[in-house]
């Protein structure tokens, strides 16, 4: 199954570092500057960096699969995301440095030389820690925020500007820009979009409803309409209970689960919790045992890096897709 992933993985990204030929980066394009709009504001930056430092799986693949592996000094990513041997993008793993299996820091950055961090909001970047895009321009090394993880102006802490699989889109669009790749990012983003198309076509005309469980007992957390699993869910022929939440990655109360009555569970597999206790734990926990998905034990399971902003969410849609037009 996994070699059957990462070969239609890389048909998609035929431009990428999976043996094909790869765009090159013009030389003069170290130099010059380039503008992105990061999160609704204009990001200017000065050269091309060249020691890119990442942080966890999603973020680091992006740069995989637009082979910009030579770009990286080294990402920092817990060892509780899965089996990472048999990914389309392996050889970046084998090439980049793992700086940390804990938080990125600024300490991470300063001795791998880093000249631009890639992270986001709960991914990576924290006030408590001080470890800010506001920090790291102190220190005179820029900074590029995910996507997915933008704050909003709803509240302090609420993440997600525009639909999930338009950030990952905006994030290919803008790196292939900065580093001058963007042919290789439109040639991502094209092969995304048809496999997409494909799942979205093959959608039940009734859709069933689906909850996302990351994690928590007392509470779940869960997924807003901003984070990736809800559009994950749509594509692949089903609603998202909490599309309401105007949040990406957010704790819930589990009355919310039961009065909407999911007809599946989407179990996010990661940490120390296995999805095969989270299943355990959904299926005998006493306020849900009316709930659909529980009742006819509706439960599927994807990894964590389907369901963050990364070029694995197509091939999640894909999959999440073929469950449900059998889960019936």
């Amino acid at each position: 199954m996994r070699k059957l992933l990462a070969a239609a993985l890389c048909l998609a990204a035929t431009a990428t570092g999976c043996g094909a030929s790869v765009e090159t980066t013009p030389k003069d394009a170290r130099s010059s500057s380039v503008t992105l709009t990061n999160c609704g504001k204009k990001v200017t930056f000065d050269k091309v960096p060249e020691r890119v430092v990442t942080n966890d799986v999603g973020i680091t693949e992006l740069m995989f699969a637009l082979g910009l592996e030579d770009r990286m000094a080294g990402f920092a990513m817990p060892d509780d995301k899965g089996d990472l041997s048999g990914v389309p993008w392996k050889d970046g793993y084998d090439k980049v440095p793992w700086l940390s299996k804990d938080q990125l820091t600024k300490e991470n950055v300063l001795d791998a030389r880093g000249d631009m961090v890639f992270a986001g909001w709960n991914y990576g970047f924290r006030e408590d820690a001080g470890f800010t895009p506001d920090a790291l321009r102190k220190l005179g090394i820029p900074s590029y925020i995910l996507t997915e993880s933008c704050r909003n102006d709803r509240t302090k802490t609420s993440r997600g500007i525009m639909p999930p699989l338009e950030a990952l889109y905006t994030d290919l669009t803008n790196l292939g820009k900065l580093f001058g790749v963007e042919k290789r990012a439109a040639t991502l983003i094209s092969g995304f979009k048809k496999e997409i198309a494909d799942v979205h076509a093959q959608a039940p005309a009734k859709k069933p409803t689906v909850f996302l469980y990351d994690s928590g007992q007392d509470q779940p957390f869960t997924s807003g309409r901003y984070a990736a699993p809800d559009q994950i869910i749509s594509e692949a022929g089903g609603v998202n209970v909490m599309h309401d939440v105007r949040d990406s990655w957010t704790t819930v109360g589990w009355e919310s689960v039961v009065e909407r009555n999911p007809d599946t569970i989407v179990i996010c597999d990661y940490g120390d919790v296995s999805a095969e206790q989270k299943r355990k734990f959904l299926l005998s926990y006493a306020p849900l045992r009316n709930v659909s998905a529980v009742k006819h034990r509706r439960i599927f399971t994807l990894d964590y890096v389907d369901l963050v902003e990364s070029p694995r969410n197509p091939s999640a849609i894909a999959r999440l897709g073929a469950y449900l037009r059998t889960a019936r």
